[in-house]
This record gives C-alpha cells, structure tokens and sequence, in this order.
C-alpha cells in the first residue's frame, strides 16, 4: 500500500516527494531468478510483450473552451457513445483491468504467465476520476501481492505522454518524476522500487545529439536500467548501419556536443503492426525460430519483445484474451518461455554479462552529424552542420524517431509548440527551482504544464486537439503570472 495520498488539494500526487522517490529508486527490490520458475540456462529463446495503456485528458464540451473542466477522453466517450468508436468505452474499461484477471487465473492453473505494463499517468488519473476504482483493484493484486510480482513488469513513461524530442529537457524530466511519485502514491514506494524500465511515450527517441543526452541522462539520475527503442529509430555506433541483432540487449550511447556520454540498456522492439502483432502474440512465434545466440562470449536465449496499444483496436479488443492465455499455456515450462525483461537481465548480470558488453547503439542521423563536427566546438556549429545536413539529405532530420516514419510531432504545430515553449519558459522563469514542489500552486501549475505536451493534441492535426493545447497553455501562463 502507499505511504503518502493518491491526491492533494483534489490534484494527482506528480510532485513534493522527490527525495523519497530517489532514494526508492536508488534501491531498487532484487530480482529473484528462483522464484521466476524459469531456468533460463536450460532454454533456447524467450519472448516478451508489453501493453501501452494511454487515454488523454481534454476539455469538456461545454460550449466554452475557457471554463471547461479537465476530463478524461474515456469520460467523454461513455457519455457520447454514438459518436465515432466511442461505443466501445466500455470495453476500454475492461482492457484497463483484464490483466488483473488474466495473470491470477493463469497462475492457479500452474502456469508462468508474464506481462510488462506501461500505463499513462493522464489515464490513471482519468480512471479514477471517473471512479473505476474496480481498475485499481485488479491492478493492485498483480503490482502489489508477491504472488504475482514475477508475472508483472511496470514500465515507466511520461505523465502526460510527451514525446521527448520536441518536450522542453527539463519538463520533460518533470514528466518522468511526476509518473513515478504517481505510481508510488497508488501503488507504493515498494512497487516503484520493482520498476526498471522505461517506455517512450510513442516510441519516440530524440536524435539530436544534445536532446538525446539530456533524455538518457534522466533515465540514468531517475534510477531506469533499461529502455525500449524501436529498431529503425537508432543505428549502429561502429558504423550507422542498422541494428544487426535485434533479439539481443543493446547499449544504447548517447553524447552531447561537449563530449559528455550518457548510457542506458536499450532492448529493440522490431519493427511491424505492433497492435496487431501482440493481439496476436507473434513475439512467441518469432522466439520458437530462433536458437541460443553468442553475446560477449556465452551463449544466451535471444529475446523477442514487443509493445502495443493495450485497448486499442478489435484484435487488441477481442482477440487478445484467448490468444494470451493459449500461448502462456503452451509456452510456460517450455524452451521458449514469456519472461519480463528486468528478469532477463539479471540472469544475463548473473552470467557476468556487463552493459558495457552488449552490443552499441546510437539515435538514428548521429553519424552524419558525428562526421562533420567534432564535440566541443559549440551549439552554433553544431546547428550549422544540422543545416547543412538537411540540405544534403533530404532524410535527414532532428525530429527524433517514434513507432511511426510519416508522421510529424513538429511539422505544422507552429501554432502549438510555440506557446508550449513560452509556457515551458515561463514556468522555468517563476516555478522550477524557485518555489516548491511541495507547494499547491507548484503542483497545480506543473500538472497544466504537463497536460500542453501531451502528443495527442499533435496526433491528429488541426482540429479539436490543437485548441485543446492552446487553451491548456493560456490556463497554465494565467496560473503562473497570478499566483507566482
């Protein structure tokens, strides 16, 4: 159980507890192989799925964007279930807490089902909100009863589902705490202390050399082992090729264009439908064709991994359940074994396999930047050779990299990313290290600041979704000019 409230002055619990958030993390539980009930010497390849679980907060349509109420998109479908797919809400709900069934059912039977979980802080504040606390129930049995704690792997993400290449570095920082004290206020320091790894918010990797130091190093001092990366969003460090060992741990390098390196495990999800390939569970069928593979000198059981929309989509919706618990049926005790990947780790830390051995990666493009400039000669020339990059190569680019190659999170959203960047400096200018974070106009402040760079309101073009964003900037500047 917790140790402090889920909520404070009727606003999520995202920030005034960093110091028991770090040491937590700084101490993280140990992993017990034995009680995993996998020989992982005794096995051939593993496999590993992970479900993203992610509903935004928007403006209720009250006919006035200014004084609308902050509700969950969930809420809003329930309530207008004749509009679009908002019919299966109720069916989301479901998928929200299955897994809280599916993993103790599982378990009775004398199975060794596994599962990682990545849910947004904006939906755990939605659900409860809306008061599904029956979601929370299911949750906290497999998170919080030491029964199921080898089944079920959390993963941390962002609060409010940034996309780290184009989110301020310091907010998004504040992202990646505000998850964590979140968690902890829900579920418990000795929960959080279990969480080692990390889920991007759309996949999305920064590539600019400075953002994606900046983006590990707070992996690194938030206390993350390992990371999940998609495979053509980073290349090879030797050369820029691409990833040539996709089932294998990698470390993924990042430097800055001081020189300074930042280094983090980073396990690729390769390339595919995600949705459709976990409904399906195919990371299963992709692990029993593949055999024990050299790393550093052992031979090791290669991992096939995976993550997808946990709700999302009638494969996900309904085909899921029965694939899940057919192939944890078939799989458990076998050579091909579902395991969570912080297990995975520790038998690979167990055999003496360090992170410095696993093969190196970088964010993709860095090569070319890498080849013109060296570290040290200062942001103005590294900004030139970007330019000239993108003159020569009209691949190019410092987006960063997501689940997707056709879509932009900064092309056409002027009209956003720059009141987010003016609010984001604001709340640097007058809150962020000024006031503290135990403070009520502190928290009200960041949580509608974290809400602006929510990727949602830069998904689905201009509509809707933008005035969302814009209204929640000028929410979040009139906050910080009247009360700080």
């Amino acid at each position: 159980m917790s140790e402090f409230p889920e909520y404070v002055d009727g606003l999520p619990n995202i920030c005034g507890m960093e110091d028991q958030i770090s040491a937590a993390m700084a101490r993280p539980t140990p992993v017990d192989l034995r009680s995993s009930g996998i020989d992982f010497a005794r096995k051939r390849s593993c496999f590993a799925i992970a479900l993203h679980m992610h509903q935004p907060l928007i403006l209720a349509e009250t006919g006035d964007l200014r004084t609308a109420p902050i509700i969950s998109n969930l809420k809003y479908m329930m309530e207008n279930p004749n509009v679009g797919d908002n019919h299966n809400a109720p069916v989301f709900i479901w998928c929200y807490k299955r897994m809280g069934e599916f993993i103790p059912n599982l378990v009775q039977e004398g199975k060794q089902p596994r599962v990682m979980l990545d849910y947004s802080g904006c939906l755990l504040h939605g659900l409860r909100d809306m008061g599904q606390n029956d979601v929370f129930d299911n949750l906290q049995r497999i998170t919080c009863d030491p029964a199921y704690w080898h089944c079920t792997e959390w993963l941390g993400t962002a609060w409010g589902h940034a996309v780290a290449p184009s989110t301020p570095v310091q907010d998004f920082r504040l992202h990646v705490q505000a998850w964590q004290q979140h968690f902890a206020a829900i579920f418990g320091l000795e929960a959080l202390r279990r969480v080692r790894g990390f889920s991007p918010p759309e996949m999305a990797l920064p590539n600019h050399p400075d953002v994606a130091y900046e983006f590990v190093k707070t992996l690194n001092d938030c206390g993350y082992k390992w990371v999940l990366v998609q495979e053509h969003t980073v290349e090879r460090l030797e050369d820029g090729g691409g990833v040539q060992h996709p089932y294998l741990p990698h470390q993924l390098i990042a430097m800055n264009s001081d020189g300074k390196t930042a280094s983090i495990v980073a396990i690729v999800k390769t390339q595919g439908s995600d949705t459709k390939l976990v409904a399906q569970m195919q990371p299963y069928y992709e692990a029993r064709s593949r055999d024990r593979a050299p790393l550093a000198g052992k031979q090791v059981p290669p991992l096939s991994a995976q993550i997808g929309d946990g709700e999302n989509g009638g494969v996900m919706m309904n085909e899921f359940p029965p694939k899940y618990h057919e192939v944890m049926r078939e799989a458990s005790g076998s050579d091909v074994p579902p395991v969570n990947v912080a297990e995975y780790l520790e038998y690979l830390n167990q055999l003496g396999l360090k992170d410095t051995a696993f093969p190196q990666l970088r964010p993709l493009h860095q090569k070319q930047i890498w080849d013109h400039f060296r570290p040290g000669e200062g942001t103005k020339q590294l900004e030139q050779v970007i330019a000239e990059r993108k003159k020569a190569d009209h691949r190019f680019h410092m987006e960063g990299g997501s689940w997707t190659n056709n879509l932009s999170w900064v092309q056409g959203y002027e009209n956003v990313l720059k009141p987010m960047e003016a609010v984001s400096a604001l709340f640097a200018e007058k809150a962020l290290g000024k006031v503290s974070p135990k403070e009520s106009r502190f928290r009200n402040a960041l949580f509608h600041l974290l809400l602006t760079q929510s990727s949602d309101y830069r998904y689905w073009g201009q509509s809707r979704w933008t005035d969302y964003a814009r209204e929640l900037c000028r929410r979040t500047s009139e906050i910080l000019s009247h009360d700080f």
